[in-house]
């Protein structure tokens, strides 16, 4: 991006006149207080004018040529080095610096890499559209899922969780992994339940929301989309969701499957039917639903 260090568009202008001055016979001190600029600013226009004295002197970029943080130029020779002689991932690389004493994260190999065009996207790689965002007019217009990840890798349960984003009516699943055939039953289960018809379900990149799960939700007569990379507040009401199951719910109950199933649904009937939100005028998600013609 560029950033200049002067959004004045007359600058150009007054620099080559600053100059044109000085050209013909004003010392640069004297240039200097007659413009209200400092000595050096002018000593560096005079350097930086054309010679013709016709061209404007233009603002440059005001961004830093190094960070101050930047790799060391030795490491980024030899992350380039091991690319050439072993033609391996960014993973193999940062393990052989590693065992080569070279202390440097994963990510800035990848970037290192990738800023060398040493990498190039996969030929494999489904890439997702983005159709818009439909307006939540009615429920069902737009429904939101998403899956909360619970402990430790290994030792891990999960939560399907869904919501509608024009009344707020949620639902959730516990289980013990996820996956797209997993997300297409907890769909099945909430749309037997839910009283209203989805129209379009948007999801995040995960891969329990793959091309599969699009294919298997448009063959039950309704839209998937995948929420926009980069914009977290496709997602807001949902993700506003996960948290408030967890602080209200999740969190207060033994981390056990069979607990989980247990108790969820109690929880879920206050939520839709009896807890105010503040978004919804102090009104429950059943409220709404109730005020809509066609539900």
């Amino acid at each position: 991006m560029y950033m200049a260090y002067s959004n004045n568009p007359n600058m150009p202008r007054v620099r080559r006149e600053a100059v044109k001055l000085v050209q013909a016979g004003w010392t640069t001190t004297k240039v200097a207080r007659h413009f209200g600029f400092t000595h050096s600013a002018i000593v560096k226009w005079v350097h930086r004018a054309p010679r013709d004295g016709r061209r404007l002197i233009l603002t440059q970029s005001s961004r830093p040529h190094h960070h101050p943080d930047e790799l060391d130029e030795k490491i980024v020779d030899m992350i380039i080095a091991y690319r050439q002689k072993y033609r391996r991932d960014a993973f193999f690389i940062h393990h052989l610096l590693t065992r080569d004493g070279i202390t440097v994260s994963l990510s800035s190999v990848k970037r290192t890499l990738k800023r060398n065009h040493f990498t190039y996207p996969s030929l494999w790689k489904k890439w997702h559209t983005y159709p818009p965002r439909p307006k939540p007019e009615k429920p069902g217009m737009l429904v939101e899922i998403d899956t909360i990840h619970v402990g430790a890798p290994g030792d891990r349960l999960y939560l399907y969780t869904l919501l509608d984003v024009h009344s707020r009516w949620a639902h959730a699943i516990p289980s013990p992994k996820i996956n797209a055939p997993r997300s297409i039953a907890f769909v099945d289960a909430t749309r037997e339940i839910a009283p209203f018809d989805f129209q379009t379900l948007q999801s995040d990149h995960g891969s329990e929301f793959s091309k599969w799960f699009t294919k298997r939700i448009l063959e039950r007569g309704f839209s998937h989309r995948h929420s926009r990379i980069r914009t977290p507040n496709d997602n807001a009401h949902l993700e506003r969701f996960n948290r408030t199951i967890q602080d209200e719910c999740i969190k207060r109950i033994p981390r056990d499957l069979r607990l989980w199933k247990k108790e969820l649904p109690d929880y879920l009937h206050y939520y839709n039917t009896e807890r105010p939100h503040m978004g919804l005028d102090m009104k429950t998600p059943l409220e709404i639903i109730k005020t809509v013609p066609s539900y």
